[in-house]
């Protein structure tokens, strides 16, 4: 602060020692870049700057005591006569940006400021008019805007969703920007979203939600891509989107992702068809071997989260091989799928159930315990017994017999399939159609097999 006084004291020193330097008011309408006129009550222009003829193509003058609107590019109806006007009633100053007309016929945009001034006794009331040429900058912006237009008209066709997000140090999740796609997607207008997103994360089932936040954590540490698949629960039902972003950090600390959702829901859907498709037996709609471990690795985690072992049990068509030496092939492909219809009708949809080889099949339970499992397993043992097949006027009935087990938590369930095959040897030794405990598999309320 003390520089500037120094600076400006000497500046009036020199001022002081050369009084016929010229007032700033002269040097500022000298030096103007732009066009300056002195416009009296009538709208006549009285008085311009130097540099005003190159600034408008008119010479000084030509215009000199003739209307200012004759820049307009209407004269007659257009926005100078009606700004002019405007100041004149009101005595307060105007800006904008009026479209006038060189003395070539060439139309240029002017930002233009009408300044009232006050009349006194030398002088009437008059207005100064001060216009800079802007048609370049004015070019440039509508060039922008429809770029804008055009991009904002691109981005809402596209099959997804355009987003900016934002999370801060602190760990707050805030959505700047997100297309017109989203209502489609979600039902959630982007305006309401982007003031709180809350309202599109409570829509996440609770496990996907806890998965984004982890994910986008990661990323934000990594600043590796973000990619994620997730669900919604929304009115018209459960909805697959992907996400897919860049991260930046800011120097503030906070992280930017660019990026994009689709919504992946009839591709989840062909997914899991063709998974069915690859994991299921065609002839009996079981699970085939390779999709019963996949699935039962998958339910043994879910178990060892609560120390909780999963009954498993092995059965096998008694005299299967007889059946079809005696009937045919056709007849035993009528069988197993009976068989499998009947043990489906006995087990719930979330039991797994296989095909592990020729007329041996597998049984997971879940959430059941050893004694429960011995109860749902009789009861099917005794629904195959009722089957009754007619195959060329021949009544066919066939038994089964099963051995069970229980996978331990952090147990091999291979080892677990050996275990209850052995169990269902002894069935078969024993006699048959029964279930046979495997060695070490205790049971509360009952003994070590039955009949």
């Amino acid at each position: 602060m003390e520089t500037i006084r120094r600076v400006w004291r000497r500046w009036r020193a020199r001022e002081g020692k050369h009084p016929s330097s010229p007032p700033l008011g002269d040097l500022l309408l000298t030096h103007y870049p732009g066009a300056v006129m002195l416009v009296d009550e009538e709208g006549l222009v009285r008085q311009v700057n130097p540099a005003f003829e190159r600034h408008t193509g008119h010479a000084a003058d030509q215009l000199l005591g003739r209307r200012a609107v004759t820049l307009d590019s209407d004269p007659l109806h257009g926005d100078f006569g009606r700004a002019l006007a405007q100041v004149l009633a009101s005595r307060r100053p105007w800006q904008g940006v009026l479209l006038c007309r060189r003395a070539d016929g060439a139309l240029r945009h002017h930002t233009t400021m009408i300044q009232p001034l006050e009349a006194d006794e030398a002088r009437s009331r008059a207005l100064l008019v001060m216009q800079y040429d802007v048609t370049g900058m004015r070019e440039r912006e509508l060039h922008d805007r429809q770029l804008l237009t055009r991009l904002q008209g691109t981005v809402s066709r596209l099959p997804g969703v355009v987003f900016r997000l934002r999370q801060a140090a602190t760990g707050r999740l805030e959505l700047l920007y997100a297309s017109e796609g989203l209502e489609a997607m979600t039902g959630a207008s982007p305006e309401p979203v982007m003031d709180d997103i809350e309202r599109l994360l409570e829509k996440l089932l609770p496990e996907d939600r806890h998965r984004l936040e982890t994910s986008l954590a990661q990323s934000a540490v990594s600043l590796e891509a973000w990619q994620l698949e997730f669900r919604l629960d929304l009115a018209g039902g459960i909805r697959w989107l992907e996400g897919r972003a860049e991260p930046q950090r800011r120097r503030d600390g906070d992280t930017l992702w660019d990026g994009l959702l689709v919504d992946i829901t009839e591709r989840k859907r062909v997914e899991q068809q063709v998974r069915r498709l690859v994991g299921t037996d065609m002839l009996t709609g079981a699970l085939n071997r390779r999709a019963f471990f996949e699935q039962g690795t998958a339910a043994q985690a879910r178990a060892l989260r609560h120390d909780e072992p999963l009954p498993l049990a092995m059965l096998d068509i008694d005299h299967f091989k007889a059946l079809n030496d005696t009937h045919g092939h056709g007849a035993g492909d009528l069988a197993l799928q009976a068989f499998a219809a009947a043990c489906r009708e006995c087990l719930r949809p979330y039991d797994l159930f296989a095909r592990i080889g020729g007329e041996e099949f597998a049984v997971l339970l879940v959430d059941t315990t050893p004694d429960e499992a011995r109860t749902i397993l009789e009861r099917l043992r005794q629904a195959v017994g009722a089957i009754e097949l007619e195959v060329d006027e021949a009544t066919l009935r066939f038994t089964v017999s099963l051995g069970l087990t229980t996978l331990a938590p952090g147990g091999s369930l291979e080892g677990a399939l050996a275990e209850a095959d052995r169990a269902l040897y002894r069935a078969k030794h024993e006699g048959r159609n029964r279930i046979v405990l495997a060695s070490g598999t205790v049971l509360s309320g009952a003994g070590d097999d039955t009949a």
